[in-house]
């Protein structure tokens, strides 16, 4: 059957794919071969300007041009590395065979110096570094502007609904109110610092032959301090730090910091979420209605929080994937196991699901209207949260037993009102002039500050 949209086995492919084509630029086949071709062509420019006598024929005009095979790498060229893996039965020897054959058709000088793609190499060197380099272009050239996109719509709501007080629930009850904005702001604060550690975290890329000694390059030219030529290398020309030392394979400990981190970001984002979703149908929020749309196949009235809905569950698939690839990819068999392998091709599947759960979040934000009748309504039924209020005050006054004589009042009784409230503190022993200071407090301004 031929693989179109209705046809594909996951959503990522399926469903979701108009929604989340940007990122075949990172993580599809074709991204992964073209990252690898980057790599062996400036690995082979870096050795060309390395001094070493069989390359100094080679001219410099060909640099670009060597470039220009990645640059402006297409889906035949990709096709046709997977011909040459079909023979191999091995990803990156096709990858160094496809780049021999471009280099034969490129210039006639090129014909000895070939030889030296992929020269003292192993795979992992390939792999290793082009993976960090497309997890690290995905995100800052796509995701992040996605939880931007995000964390600019919450600033919008902190602004907009400045001063709203609200009714607090702690442990699902009635509790000391609070302020709208405020509660958002709390979401703003926790992705701030999570997005400040995104933006910083380095990217590192493993460059050390088959086992991490770079015992080919000694073996061959043992004058040069190919460690040194190693980490300039990856700094240089991929932008990564290198790490070392290592076995055959990356560690992945810093890959892993980076799947933490994101991790954090998605557990901050379903709290949010959750809460939307409480705040819909407290009617708190309203939802604003799209022409053509059905809530329900049954149900004509239904406004359903279906984009927070979505969102959360997406931002779970993606937690557990990165989880696993947290836990996981650091761990391998003495010098090297193949299950990192499998594994890592699923980053751009977790990457996905939490981008596609950013445009569903988005997308939700967008719709939310504010009920502040049913808001302040809430506030207004549930006079006794001021209990606090005024205990706290009693405290002040050296008043006997003030908190259980407000528990006394509220805990467990029936409907607790401004008419109560005014009736008790008329009853107080205190000063008129506390009295008036108390009777002054209610739900709606009892609201400390934001």
């Amino acid at each position: 059957m031929e693989l179109q949209s209705l046809t594909a086995i996951s959503p990522i492919d399926g469903r979701y794919r108009a929604k989340l084509a940007g990122l075949s630029d990172y993580f599809s086949e074709l991204a992964f071969i073209r990252y690898k071709v980057r790599v062996e062509i400036e690995y082979f420019i870096a050795l060309c300007q390395s001094g070493i006598p069989a390359l100094r024929g080679v001219s410099a005009d060909l640099f670009e041009p060597m470039r220009d095979l990645y640059r402006g790498f297409r889906l035949e060229d990709g096709q046709r590395v997977k011909e040459i893996e079909a023979v191999t039965n091995h990803d990156v020897k096709a990858v160094e065979y496809f780049i021999k054959e471009r280099f034969d058709a490129l210039d006639p000088s090129l014909k000895a110096a070939k030889e030296y793609v992929h020269f003292g190499l192993t795979s992992q060197d390939i792999n290793n570094s082009a993976f960090p380099m497309m997890l690290r272009d995905a995100l800052q050239n796509e995701v992040i502007n996605g939880y931007d996109a995000v964390i600019g719509k919450l600033q919008e709501f902190v602004a907009e609904w400045s001063g709203i007080a609200m009714l607090a629930r702690t442990h699902g009850q009635p509790a000391s109110p609070t302020t709208l904005s405020k509660e958002i702001r709390v979401y703003v604060a926790r992705l701030d610092r999570q997005m400040e550690i995104l933006r910083g975290l380095p990217y590192y890329g493993k460059f050390g032959g088959a086992t991490g000694n770079m015992n080919a390059h000694y073996v061959a030219f043992p004058e040069t301090d190919w460690h040194e030529f190693a980490a300039d290398f990856l700094a240089d020309q991929l932008e990564l730090e290198r790490a070392y030392p290592t076995t055959q394979i990356s560690h992945y400990d810093n890959l892993s910091v980076v799947f933490d981190n994101l991790k954090r970001l998605n557990t901050i984002l379903l709290d949010l979420c959750i809460d939307v979703w409480l705040y819909v149908s407290m009617e708190y929020f309203g939802q604003k209605t799209v022409a053509h749309e059905v809530g329900s196949s049954a149900m004509p009235h239904k406004v359903n929080p279906i984009d927070f809905e979505n969102a959360e569950g997406n931002l779970g698939i993606a937690n557990a994937l990165l989880d696993h690839l947290s836990r996981k990819l650091p761990v391998s068999r003495l010098q090297r196991d193949l299950t990192d392998s499998t594994v890592l091709r699923n980053v751009g599947v977790a990457v996905s699901h939490s981008f596609l759960a950013l445009l569903s979040l988005e997308k939700g934000l967008d719709k939310l209207t504010v009920n502040r009748a049913r808001i302040a309504a809430d506030l207004e039924n549930n006079w006794a949260v001021v209990a606090e209020a005024l205990q706290t005050i009693l405290r002040r006054e050296n008043y006997p037993n003030p908190y259980e004589t407000l528990k006394d009042l509220t805990r467990g009784k029936g409907k607790v009102d401004a008419a109560t409230m005014r009736a008790f503190i008329d009853g107080l022993d205190v000063s008129e002039a506390v009295k008036q200071e108390m009777r002054a407090i209610s739900p709606s301004n009892y609201i400390g500050a934001e």
